[in-house]
């Protein structure tokens, strides 16, 4: 029977046995029951830990509740992040071991999903598998490279050896890698004030020397992969499908502005006379002249040039410089909402300067994957270049994440990859 337990603080609901807890604002908790699922630390106005601690340990699963003491669920708990709450269950004093079977439960559905999605595109042997609180898995990210399975753990309440155990089982049992290697991100890392990750593949049937390079496949398009460089866990596997639609409405000289590995480039090429690729990455553009290699029967002849992209788009316009399609996807401006001011600048001088260098009637093809810049911000910030460049634009066509990326229609953060395809008269 639920009965109200008395604390250092608020009173809170429990059930037995009682766990820590966290008694957060009325403004976070209206934000809980319409479906979002963080607490920020400056909503959080009392940690009760557990009747025989002083404190909450980092990671630790906490109930929380509102300020009248009602619990709204079960939350991993982080002693370091501004998310110091990411919600996993609607059921209080949520235990460990009920967190691991529900953990293994929501990424076997995960993966489901992804089969699912699969069936769609056969040439296709990469995506996301889990994609954090999209698939109700919050602080874990994994992708799949062909024969290799990439695995992030982002939290404190995540990134722990049961949690390893668990999941290395699943992708064992539903995907028969060939090596598990989880992939720390560094500033993630430091912000969540996580032990080092394991040096050595989580899982590998090759112990005496684990793969960690493949070649995998996007639309028919061929890219290296290698477990341990480059960014993120590798490739950008959620512009897949806006690659395919960008070489759609390609044709003559492209310019792929912020190419990394030549994701858009390569695609580009399949359509084009010419492509020049750039980034600001030495590193990055070898691995894009090594991808070009894997791909002999693209029709475009293909350059790579290291250089700012603001600098170089500036000395393309001085020199009067055109192209007919052109593609932009930057690294996110924007890290953080007292970023979003600067960002938007940015956004709007790339875009002006790459609409000045198109030829009537080119196609444009802009991305942001800034979350705390909207669609609806994106989309004036380019309205308003096409003013200032004084071209008329249509927008044909307005486009995400590939399905792989579900967004949570509650949780806004989860739809941060925006991609406009235009056409500039």
């Amino acid at each position: 029977m639920l009965k109200e337990v008395q604390n250092r603080g608020p009173k809170v609901v429990a059930g037995q046995p009682h766990g820590p807890a966290a008694i957060i604002t009325r403004r976070a908790g209206d934000r809980l029951r319409a479906g979002h699922l963080w607490v920020y630390s400056s909503d959080v106005t009392s940690l009760i830990p557990h009747s025989d601690s002083s404190e909450i340990a980092p990671g630790a699963l906490v109930t929380v509740a509102d300020s009248r003491g009602i619990p709204l669920g079960a939350a991993l708990y982080s002693s370091a992040s501004q998310i110091m709450l990411r919600m996993v269950s609607a059921q209080a004093a949520l235990t460990r071991t009920a967190y691991l079977e529900q953990l293994r439960e929501r990424a076997i559905a995960a993966l489901a999903l992804r089969e699912a999605l699969a069936a769609q595109s056969a040439t296709d042997n990469s995506c996301r598998l889990i994609f954090s609180e999209a698939d109700n898995l919050p602080g874990i990210v994994a992708d799949r490279y062909n024969e290799l399975v990439i695995l992030q753990l982002l939290t404190q309440g995540t990134a722990q050896d049961d949690v390893r155990h668990i999941l290395t089982e699943v992708f064992r049992e539903r995907l028969q890698p060939a090596t598990i290697v989880e992939r720390p991100d560094p500033k993630i890392r430091e912000l969540e004030q996580l032990a080092p990750s394991p040096s050595t593949p989580l899982y590998t049937s090759t112990p005496d020397s684990p793969q960690l390079t493949t070649v995998f496949t996007i639309n028919g398009v061929r890219f290296h992969y290698d477990a341990s460089s480059g960014q993120k866990t590798g490739a950008f596997l959620d512009q897949r499908l806006n690659y395919a639609a960008a070489a759609r409405y390609a044709r003559g000289t492209a310019l792929d502005i912020c190419t990394y590995q030549g994701g858009f480039a390569l695609h580009l090429a399949q359509h084009c006379e010419r492509v020049t690729g750039v980034d600001a990455s030495r590193a990055a553009l070898v691995v894009a002249d090594r991808n070009l290699e894997l791909n002999p029967t693209l029709q475009a002849q293909v350059d790579w040039i290291e250089a700012d992209a603001f600098e170089l788009l500036r000395e393309y316009e001085a020199t009067g410089q055109q192209f007919d399609t052109i593609v932009l996807d930057p690294p996110a401006f924007a890290k953080s909402k007292r970023a979003a001011e600067g960002a938007i600048r940015g956004y709007k001088e790339l875009n002006l300067r790459a609409m000045k260098l198109l030829r009537p009637g080119g196609t444009l093809v802009t991305c942001s994957c800034s979350h705390h810049v909207s669609l609806a911000e994106f989309t004036d910030v380019v309205a308003a270049a096409a003013s200032d460049a004084e071209r008329r634009v249509q927008l044909l066509e307005t486009r995400g994440a590939a399905p792989d990326h579900p967004a949570v229609l509650t949780l806004p953060e989860t739809s941060y990859l925006k991609c406009l395809i235009c056409r500039v008269d």
